[in-house]
């Protein structure tokens, strides 16, 4: 980590900090906001589109694609967590309450660990229905996905809400300075008088959101993959490896930089705020720009209704000119 003044302590604990996302390029910021905001417009729109066509069309009204929507209103709810309030910060309007960091953690944690789920409930979905297609629709509907609705429950309860509680009850004497666009759970606790304790928090947190999740879905898919190549054949074959090689990308795209990032808090690595902060903008920005569009091509079902639904906006628009030209020639 680069060295700063945080290393200077007060007897005031601080209740307001400010978020100065990409400290280091001052006089460039607010030229940052026109690629974000287009990267969040990008975002409401193509995840709202795909939700909505698995939302309207019934025979999309599966286990699969239920999942699907899921992981895309999850995109849009951690986006919209971090990107308004990013977008103030590189104007200047970047001062932040500790309850409104409290709340942009729970809410980003609690998205993360509800997208991990997910991702796990895909990889489960897909090993069930190539390998128990008889029973697929009662055991993922009954029991999966209630059990999944538990766990995560639980999760949540002995993850994200002990970071929350304990970020409220430490005494913030360092600084009031984030050097983040977003109220990053590691950097605040660091703020804190006790150093060691929250980054050790910090970071064990990270490790539990991302390494051990990711070695459970990757372990699920080559039991997947084991299964597909003893009992599926021909056309069968094709369509599970391509579904689950779909799910294998949005996997990789969502991990990736996440482990990136994770190794910056590692003792003895020093990488500059920039880095920190470009590379957390890629790990929550990129996935959610990129999954429904994977999802929109890769994804024949859905591309078709896309398609379908394309193709009757344009009739509908089409028809309406030509109403209203021969009205006016009337």
């Amino acid at each position: 980590m680069v060295p700063s003044n945080l290393n200077k302590t007060s007897s005031v604990s601080h209740k307001d900090f400010r978020l100065l996302g990409f400290p280091e390029v001052t006089k460039f910021r607010p030229l940052l906001a026109l690629p974000f905001s287009f990267i969040y417009t990008v975002i409401l729109s193509a995840n709202s589109v795909v939700m909505l066509v698995i939302a309207l069309e019934e025979s999309l009204h599966t286990p699969m694609y239920t999942l699907i929507f899921s992981l895309l209103a999850g995109n849009v709810v951690y986006t919209t967590a971090i990107t308004p309030k990013m977008l103030l910060s590189l104007f200047g309007l970047n001062e932040i309450s500790l309850a409104g960091c409290l709340a942009q953690i729970f809410t980003i944690l609690t998205s993360i660990m509800a997208e991990s789920i997910t991702l796990l409930l895909m990889a489960v979905d897909r090993y069930l229905a190539i390998s128990r297609p008889l029973h697929y629709q009662e055991i993922i509907l009954k029991q999966l996905l209630v059990h999944s609705a538990i766990n995560g429950l639980l999760r949540n309860c002995l993850v994200v809400l002990p970071v929350v509680i304990l970020s409220s009850s430490v005494r913030y004497c360092r600084s009031n300075i984030i050097n983040h666009f977003y109220c990053e759970n590691m950097m605040l606790l660091g703020l804190g008088c006790q150093e060691l304790r929250g980054e050790v928090i910090g970071l064990l947190v990270r490790t539990a959101i991302t390494v051990c999740d990711i070695v459970i879905i990757f372990l699920s898919y080559l039991k997947i993959l084991q299964t597909v190549l003893r009992i599926a054949l021909g056309a069968a074959r094709y369509k599970a490896l391509h579904t689950c090689s779909t799910n294998l990308v949005v996997v990789v795209i969502t991990y990736a930089s996440g482990i990136l990032i994770s190794s910056f808090y590692m003792p003895g690595i020093s990488t500059s705020y920039t880095t920190q902060n470009t590379v957390s903008a890629i790990h929550f920005l990129f996935p959610a720009i990129v999954n429904p569009f994977i999802y929109g091509i890769r994804m024949e079902e859905i591309k078709d209704n896309l398609q379908k639904w394309w193709r009757k906006k344009k009739n509908i628009s089409w028809c309406t000119e030509a109403y209203n030209n021969g009205q006016a020639h009337k």
